[in-house]
């Protein structure tokens, strides 16, 4: 018979070991991961009062009034999916026919040579992230030479990443001039050229992330040529079709110049920025093979990769993608809405930098038009970047880089008038973080249909 004493003695016995076990958790030698740079932005954005304050990390498109933009071509896809009454069944692995179809169609070009012959192995993607992560891995298990990718420097911050969880080891060219703010081609064409042969090269194909500064259509057949001497193996990363220069052809140049002198490259796309489909993660992945025979077994190890992964895609994304690129009244809307957002996002650019010069902001501020695309590297030091964040309520990355398309009629000038305070040393702790010498010769040529 057990006594109160035992009982006691129990009880103290149990507390002691669930102490214990406490103490020893599975977990409590996890150490803390470092915030999220863009989201520790929002986040101070987010707490901030003030009714100027401007949010310049966040890479999402805004209209001219600072609000999230959904596409009128979308909506109208969305009404006509609505209406259709479909199923919410499973997709293949591979995804949507028609989206992967239409979306192969939109980067290579319809009447390109490896989409006729029937050479390109494609697969819906979980967005751009989704993509990489399956080109990384694919290269990773099957690329016959050394397990290393090259990345421009600097390049999108999620790029290492997911090419490390992949098994790919992490190396780097040169690209980024902090002299010009410009691009450093010819550091960047001894760097590829040095890399030992058949090496992976990851290249963005338009509106470089994070600086907004891409190569000529000349330097990327320079680049073509390089490729070919050294048998580089050429990695696509298209996320801003149409939305860099409004012209989708113009901005699919790199990528269908490649192709057509002989390489047969991954590429990775995304539909978030130039159809506003963030939140949708409507991506594709895609390789150019030899032959229909070597595209089957590709695909085949294609989705082998991706089953473990996340079985299949998701569906409602890529049928508004498919429902817009595949009428041609709504491809023809679309066309005319991202040109749109391009157009508003260019004016931006030459209002800015005509008021700092306006101001005598010291530095040159060419770069900032010649830069295209959703972001621009503007040369301010992180001393700068920091006076903007205490002193006038600006949020940016502290490298200077910002989103063209936070920026708008109502507070370009009030963020023109910091930024030439805060390089004139003017604006609490700022200390002068401008670049000094004109670009040389690095800018992108002009979008097509830029004022």
């Amino acid at each position: 018979m057990l006594t109160r004493s035992t009982l006691t003695t129990t009880t103290r016995l149990s507390a002691v070991a669930t102490r214990s076990v406490r103490a020893a958790s599975f977990w409590s030698q996890v150490p803390q991961g470092p915030a999220d740079p863009i989201l520790g932005v929002s986040e101070a954005f987010k707490a901030d009062k003030s009714s100027k304050k401007i949010n310049l990390g966040v890479g999402a498109y805004r209209d001219g009034n600072g609000k999230p933009y959904v596409l009128p071509s979308v909506l109208e896809a969305e009404k006509r999916l609505f209406n259709g009454s479909l199923d919410k069944e499973y997709l293949p692995i591979t995804g949507l026919g028609d989206f992967t179809k239409l979306s192969a169609e939109l980067a290579y070009g319809k009447d390109s040579k490896p989409i006729k012959e029937g050479r390109v192995a494609v697969a819906q993607s979980i967005s751009g992230t989704g993509a990489l992560r399956i080109g990384t891995a694919f290269l990773a298990r099957f690329y016959p030479h050394a397990k290393a990718i090259y990345l421009p420097s600097p390049s999108w911050g999620n790029h290492t990443p997911i090419a490390k969880d992949s098994g790919l080891e992490v190396k780097q060219y040169t690209y980024f001039d902090k002299e010009t703010v410009g691009l450093n081609f010819e550091g960047m064409k001894k760097d590829i050229q040095n890399a030992p042969n058949n090496s992976i090269i990851l290249l963005h194909a338009c509106a470089h992330n994070p600086t907004g500064i891409d190569p000529t259509h000349e330097q990327w057949k320079e680049l073509s040529n390089i490729f070919k001497e050294k048998g580089h193996f050429p990695f696509f990363d298209m996320a801003y079709q149409g939305f860099a220069s409004g012209d989708i052809d113009y901005d699919a140049f790199a990528l269908r110049h490649f192709v057509s002198e002989g390489h047969q490259p991954i590429l990775t796309q995304s539909f978030a920025k130039n159809m506003g489909l963030y939140g949708e993660r409507a991506g594709a992945f895609s390789i150019v093979c030899n032959s229909a025979e070597e595209k089957a077994k590709v695909d085949s190890q294609i989705k082998i990769l991706i089953r473990p992964l996340y079985s299949n895609p998701p569906v409602h994304g890529a049928r508004l993608v498919s429902a817009i690129l595949g009428d041609e009244q709504l491809r023809a809307q679309w066309l005319t809405e991202v040109k749109g957002m391009a157009d508003r996002i260019i004016d931006m650019r030459h209002g800015l930098q005509s008021m700092l010069e306006d101001m005598n902001t010291p530095g040159s501020w060419k770069h900032i038009s010649n830069q295209i695309g959703m972001f621009s590297f503007t040369g301010l030091k992180a001393e700068a970047v920091d006076a903007l964040a205490a002193n006038a309520s600006i949020y940016m990355t502290r490298d200077g880089r910002i989103s063209m398309a936070g920026l708008n009629k109502n507070n370009l000038e009030y963020f023109a008038e910091n930024v030439s305070k805060a390089v004139k040393g003017e604006l609490g702790d700022s200390t002068h973080g401008a670049p000094t010498k004109p670009p040389k010769g690095s800018a992108p040529e002009p979008a097509q249909g830029a004022n």
